[in-house]
């Protein structure tokens, strides 16, 4: 049993909670082109090591939270609630995805 840290409702099952894939940044929808398009929706970077990932909290708070999760050892940490200005994760989003704030 993997025990996820919700920033809301503390440590949680995993069974207790919705895998939503690794975070990345969303292209403009006024400005991307369909290769931007395709790329945001279709490929990931898979990395061996620390990787930013969406939560969800469907049997708690019912909040989505980003938290980085070694790919290798299963550890956790950082959890963030998505616009929150204090947390790491959202910050280590774009920084592994390559993307720009």
């Amino acid at each position: 049993m993997l025990l996820v840290p919700c920033p809301n409702c503390g440590p949680r099952s995993s069974q207790d909670l919705s895998y939503g894939g690794e975070a990345h940044t969303r292209p403009d929808p006024k400005t991307a082109s369909p290769e931007e398009w395709r790329s945001y929706l279709y490929l990931r970077d898979n990395p061996s090591g620390w990787l930013v990932e969406n939560w969800y909290c469907s049997s708690g708070c019912r909040r989505w939270f980003k938290i980085e999760r070694h790919t290798l050892t299963g550890e956790l940490r950082d959890p963030v609630l998505p616009g929150s200005k204090n947390g790491t994760a959202s910050d280590e989003a774009t920084n592994i995805q390559g993307g720009t704030k």
